[in-house]
């Protein structure tokens, strides 16, 4: 039944793609198409590594609460676009070649994580709340020092630095959606062979190792592919807190299992439906250009805010 629940995700995402690409199609169609092609890909990238992220994230933490973002990824971001724009200015940012701007951001992302990852749990796994703190301690550290430095800033420096940090699918370097694609399926691909040790982790750490499984080596693992996959989606596009949150919770609710062999592509799939939907919505059918990023957000915060009040359910 889970299996088939999963394919009728993949086959509702196969529907809204083909809608989002062919829905009022006129001259030139070709150029259109390409256009839309590019960005229907970022969206299922992006969807798709959140929500995978999320569920790995989750089950690592042992909270179906929490996301990745919880461990200032986005602020992180937000420090490096305000960084660049100050040393390099208006110009010399908007010159960056496209594939060196991706890998230098989901490179620095990635990196700073595994470090944190490694520093923080080296002496095991158990202290996964700790680094869940002192996550979210070096998230207030770059937003507070990327507002510092955007003060810094001349406006036309302060515009350039608002409009590369807000999540957008509008202005999405086609040039990387390649290279993206290649990170993020070999990331997700990765996750499904650790799925079955994901399973007996997800049962807490003195049940994982009683059964035998090197829970702290599994651990890194999910949190290192973690890092990869939110890294390459944000450098794609730009943060999106709580999609994530959004996608993992309704494929809880879709494919109510507990291994993650369907519960991963169930959340990459829901997270994928979630921005294409989104986006024909607010772009083909209300005309509105850049309201997915904001919405998600919102509705995000509302669904954090549910979970929080309904504890019974975590």
């Amino acid at each position: 039944m889970a299996d088939r629940r999963v394919l009728m995700l993949t086959g509702a995402l196969l529907v809204a793609a083909l809608v989002f690409l062919t829905w009022q199609l006129r001259e030139p169609v070709g150029f259109i198409l390409s256009l839309r092609a590019g960005k229907l890909v970022a969206l299922i990238l992006v969807g798709a590594a959140t929500g995978a992220a999320t569920v790995l994230f989750q089950t690592v933490i042992g909270n179906r609460l929490l996301t990745p973002g919880i461990v200032g990824f986005d602020a992180l971001f937000i420090f490096l676009q305000t960084m660049l724009v100050l040393v390099l200015g208006g110009i010399g940012f908007s010159q960056l070649h496209p594939n060196l701007s991706f890998l230098g951001e989901a490179a620095l992302m990635t990196g700073a994580a595994l470090v944190l990852f490694h520093l923080l749990l080296r002496r095991g796994a158990q202290d996964i709340a700790r680094m869940v703190l002192t996550g979210i301690v070096l998230g207030l550290l770059f937003r507070g020092l990327a507002e510092f430095a955007q003060r810094l800033l001349e406006p036309s420096q302060f515009s350039i630095v608002q409009y590369a940090t807000f999540a957008s699918f509008n202005s999405v370097e086609t040039a990387n959606l390649g290279l993206a694609g290649v990170v993020i399926a070999l990331a997700i691909l990765a996750a499904l062979r650790l799925a079955p040790a994901l399973d007996v982790a997800a049962l807490g750490r003195p049940v994982a190792r009683g059964l035998g499984l090197g829970y702290d080596r599994v651990v890194m693992q999910a949190l290192a592919l973690v890092a990869v996959l939110v890294a390459a989606a944000t450098a794609l596009v730009g943060p999106m807190t709580f999609l994530g949150l959004i996608a993992a919770s309704l494929a809880r609710e879709v494919v109510p299992e507990s291994r993650h062999a369907l519960l991963l592509p169930a959340a990459a799939v829901t997270g994928a439906i979630i921005l294409v939907a989104g986006q024909f919505l607010f772009e083909r059918l209300m005309g509105q250009q850049s309201a997915l990023g904001v919405i998600v957000e919102f509705l995000g915060g509302l669904l954090f805010l549910a979970l929080v009040l309904g504890r019974r359910r975590l």
